[in-house]
């Protein structure tokens, strides 16, 4: 395509250069070099490119000159982008609502046809909502560690409001982003337009001459200003064969040469016009303002056309000088501002460092991810209340920031990825389980189908996490179906229910009896009798298990306080204690961790004992000395006795 826009021949430029009367005005620029002649169509050079910041925050202008001016694709770039940072609001949304930023975001969006001028409106719009954001979670996160929780077991889960805000904002985003796109592909077809217009146009200069010329000329120049910008790398060269072209046309038709100067002198008048408002805004307060409303001028001065050339240097140089007014004005403030610039360029290359770290961040838990992103956004909100930094330095330090950001969030995407196949995988599994439980929950062969219940349910715990919108749901019907049975089961067993109400009115008789027989004549062996008849008795229920096993050991208590001192109650107690752990479906394991915990506290003693000992041999004659031994001798007798009882405990432990 740029070949296409350069193909201006040799002839064109060196014809146009030489016959025009703004050409012999410059000969002694260009005497000598015919290649200058043809590509130095322009006599001013544009003004410096700024950064990619002055570009967001100031808009750009472009100089032209006259008819022979190649204007500097600067303009073209940024217009689009100029026009949003003059169209924003003054917006006060300090004391909004979370409800009322979401309803403030969903009518701005709606109601503008041009989203371009509400990013940056929509991105303080977003700011104060994630501050509410933000602000809730740690009060969510305090509270759910006041009652007892962990930072790490914490999952904060968006509201209502928050899924409908992040909606309308990423349509939002997603609609810049693609009128962005469009203006891009905009911009190469307006090139393709106006490279066809030159074709018409040398068609038109190089053919022959007819009474339709002058308006089919006319019409090629509407035509030209009626399209649209076209990409920077190409805008010059098609001016410069534009306007050399449109020299020829006019310098080598001399038929309408009076109709072209009555075009000129209209021109003039226009321009002039230009001129006073240019001048005029060398004292505007607002230097953007100026500077828009400047680059405005511009884009309509290259539009008008020619004037007359007596008056084409003068004029050039007036509205040239009214131009340059507000560029110092600009260039002063930008020059007052690199201080300002530096330091934000070292703050945002101190965040992008920081940020760096999280790029390869690799985590298996929703937590870690959600953790990590507050603290990546947190960066975003800080780079965004830095200000622009040095043009130099704008591009290279936007795309380190932006690189590093994104790749965080590809990794992110990538995990929930896997997360939602995992989950997929769970879910299948958990409708197998529910396919399961649904076929047992009707069956009457009570204690396999409660085997196999128990066993389903352990495997719904095994579960890893399923899709949230379906994760309830799977639940209840798992639930469902094992109430269901267990329901069942229940009320089948009335009668045994029954059964263990006179089971636990036979066990309070026995009770009664043992405090009773306390106030007769009692004996170890009588006890021993009330205790096997208690443990004989069946089941109670459930409810009332705690409770009768506090009555005996109320009732054995008081019986014991009535035998003889000589008793060995603490054997006693042990004894009855391992008959009741016989009863009991787990026994055998629960008797051997018994006699484990008895072995491992005799080793202990047993070591402890040896290291008593060997610590005595360490100490010298003395009082003191002799005050330790006689502690350490107590330990150590005291610990032998323990042993004895441990030894005595462990073989009776040995008879059941």
């Amino acid at each position: 395509m740029t070949e296409k826009s350069n193909d201006l021949s040799d002839k064109d430029k060196v014809t146009s250069a030489s016959e025009s009367p703004e050409a012999k005005g410059k000969e002694k620029e260009v005497e000598n070099s015919s290649e200058k002649e043809s590509s130095d169509v322009e006599s001013k050079e544009a003004a410096p490119e700024p950064s990619a910041e002055e570009k967001t925050s100031e808009p750009e202008v472009v100089e032209a000159k006259e008819e022979d001016a190649t204007v500097t694709s600067e303009l073209d770039e940024t217009d689009e982008e100029e026009e949003e940072d003059h169209h924003d609001e003054d917006l006060d949304i300090e004391n909004l609502s979370k409800a009322e930023l979401v309803k403030l975001l969903k009518e701005k969006t709606k109601e503008s046809s041009s989203p371009l001028k509400l990013e940056k409106m929509v991105n303080t719009i977003k700011a104060a909502f994630d501050e509410y954001t933000h602000k809730e979670r740690d009060e969510a996160l305090e509270k759910f560690k006041a009652e007892g929780g962990t930072e790490d077991d914490f999952d904060f889960r968006p509201s209502d409001e928050e899924r409908d805000f992040i909606t309308y904002y990423y349509e939002f985003k997603k609609q810049v982003s693609s009128i962005r796109k469009e203006a891009e592909k905009q911009k190469e077809k307006n090139l393709d337009a106006k490279t066809e217009i030159l074709n018409k146009l040398r068609e038109l200069v190089d053919g022959e001459e007819t009474t339709l010329s002058i308006n089919a000329i006319k019409s090629i120049q509407e035509e030209w200003k009626s399209i649209g910008p076209v990409p920077a790398a190409q805008n010059r060269s098609l001016w410069a064969s534009y306007n050399a072209l449109m020299d020829r046309f006019y310098d080598n038709r001399s038929i309408y040469f009076e109709l072209k100067e009555l075009d000129r002198k209209k021109n003039l008048e226009s321009k002039l016009e230009l001129c006073e408002k240019a001048e005029a805004l060398k004292d505007m307060p607002d230097l953007k303002e100026a500077i828009k409303a400047l680059n405005e001028l511009h884009e309509e001065f290259k539009h008008i056309g020619p004037v007359p050339r007596e008056e084409q240097e003068e004029l050039w140089k007036r509205f040239k000088a009214a131009s340059d007014a507000v560029y110092d004005r600009r260039k002063e403030f930008y020059e007052s501002q690199k201080e300002v610039f530096k330091k934000n360029q070292n703050e945002k290359e101190a965040l992008i460092e920081k940020l760096n770290a999280f790029s390869d961040f690799k985590a298996e838990r929703i937590k870690d991810w959600n953790t990590k992103t507050k603290e990546i956004l947190d960066i975003q909100k800080s780079w965004e209340k830095i200000g622009p930094v040095p043009r130099e330095s704008g591009r290279e330090i936007n795309k380190a920031f932006w690189t590093a950001f994104k790749k965080f969030f590809h990794n992110k995407n990538l995990f929930f990825k896997e997360l939602d196949e995992i989950r997929a995988t769970n879910q299948a599994k958990a409708e197998e389980l529910i396919q399961k439980a649904e076929e047992l929950k009707d069956s009457t062969d009570w204690q396999n189908t409660a085997n196999s219940m128990i066993a389903l349910q352990q495997e719904w715990k095994k579960l890893g996490p399923t899709p949230e919108k379906s994760r309830d749901n799977l639940y209840k019907r798992f639930k469902t179906a094992c109430d269901t049975f267990f329901d069942n089961r229940r009320n089948s067993n009335k009668q045994a229910n029954q059964e263990y109400e006179a089971n636990y009115k036979a066990k309070q008789a026995v009770c009664d009896e043992i405090i009773k027989a306390s106030k007769e004549n009692p004996s170890e062996e009588e006890l021993t009798e009330y205790v096997g008849k208690f443990n004989e008795i069946g089941f109670v229920p459930r409810k009332n298990m705690k409770d009768i096993q506090a009555q005996f050991k109320a009732a054995v208590d008081a019986y014991l306080e009535k035998l003889d001192d000589d008793f060995d109650r603490e054997d006693f107690l042990f004894r009855l204690n391992l008959n009741r752990i016989q009863s009991d479906p787990n026994a055998v394991k629960t008797l051997n961790k018994k006699e484990h915990g008895i072995r491992k506290q005799i080793s202990d003693l047993e070591n402890n004992i040896t290291l008593w000992k060997n610590n005595l041999e360490f100490f010298a004659a003395s009082k003191t000395a002799d005050k330790l031994k006689d502690q350490f001798d107590v330990k150590i007798q005291k610990a032998e006795e323990e042993i004895e009882k441990l030894k005595k405990k462990l073989s009776i432990l040995r008879e059941f």
